[in-house]
């Protein structure tokens, strides 16, 4: 379906992203976390449950890629969801659709703790529950495909939902051993259609906001954007909603830099090959204009 983004001079600064750091710092909790830093040290972390959430008109205010800082990496973020929609649960798969930062993860040692092959992100991961969930009958179930068949068929309904969450292979306790190198942290996803406008509310159990999240929201809004393609619908809001929302405590001095700068218009998402199947896109069939962040940070630290 045509649809026409808002001109870019006619958009507003977008400043969901520092309001959402400085509601962590105002509001959340410090405490332990069961994350480590590079060398092994544990890291403390401010949390903040249910932080507000964040809401994204893409046509209308541009698609949320961060302007604080240059996120040159979009493109691995989508990559890495259109290789966990098609089933892909290692390392080296992963490379394949242009996602290369799952090796501090799937590591030997990792992969090990959890009786897993080295570079085996496990039966618990995004791509085993999206493609493959398991069922009763001990057979499995492709979510994805399976609810954009019931979007077609009933597109009036409240019920097209996505989890990435498989209990038996993510709950550890004495009677189970944890079969997922990372438990899924995004990825309930909420589909709803209004007359031709698509909406996807992403909920999120857990958010590193300096990594994980500028990632989550490149990524989702593609989502949105290439659904709505494969429906001949518009894509209309993109709402990101975190459980517990969370910063580092090695991260603090990236956070200051972060909330000094200014922020802009948001850029231009668009579509560049419309596919029937929502398995089919690929990180390259998306295209970003209108882009002009501030400077990129590197080195931020990251707890795995």
């Amino acid at each position: 379906m045509d649809y026409v983004y808002r001109p870019y001079e006619e958009r507003t600064p977008d400043e969901q992203y520092k309001n959402l750091i400085r509601e962590i710092l105002e509001k959340g909790t410090w405490g332990p976390s069961p994350m480590v830093d590079k060398d092994g040290n544990e890291i403390n972390t401010i949390d903040l449950m249910g932080a507000t959430p964040i809401r994204f008109n893409i046509l209308e205010n541009g698609a949320p890629v961060i302007t604080e800082r240059k996120i040159a990496f979009w493109k691995s973020a989508i990559g890495e969801l259109c290789a966990f929609m098609n089933g892909v649960r290692t390392q080296e798969e992963l490379v394949e659709y242009g996602c290369r930062w799952w090796s501090a993860w799937a590591t030997e040692k990792k992969c090990a703790k959890r009786g897993l092959e080295t570079g085996d992100l496990g039966p618990g991961s995004y791509g085993a529950a999206f493609a493959n969930f398991p069922t009763a009958d001990g057979g499995s179930f492709n979510q994805f495909e399976e609810i954009t068949k019931q979007m077609q068929q009933r597109p009036e309904l409240k019920t097209h939902f996505i989890s990435p969450w498989i209990p038996q292979y993510t709950i550890r306790n004495y009677d189970y051993q944890q079969k997922v190198v990372v438990a899924p942290c995004h990825g309930w996803i909420h589909f709803r259609i209004f007359g031709d406008k698509l909406d996807l509310v992403m909920f999120q159990r857990s958010c590193d906001i300096l990594i994980g999240c500028p990632s989550n929201w490149a990524q989702y809004s593609a989502l949105l954007l290439a659904m709505a393609e494969v429906m001949d619908l518009v894509p209309h809001e993109f709402v990101h909603m975190i459980s517990d929302a969370h910063i580092y405590e090695n991260q603090m001095p990236w956070v200051e830099e972060i909330l000094s700068r200014e922020s802009h218009a948001l850029p231009t998402m668009k579509v560049l090959k419309k596919h029937k199947k929502i398995t089919d896109y690929r990180k390259d069939d998306f295209e970003l204009s209108d882009y002009h962040p501030e400077p990129a940070i590197k080195d931020i630290p990251v707890g795995v």
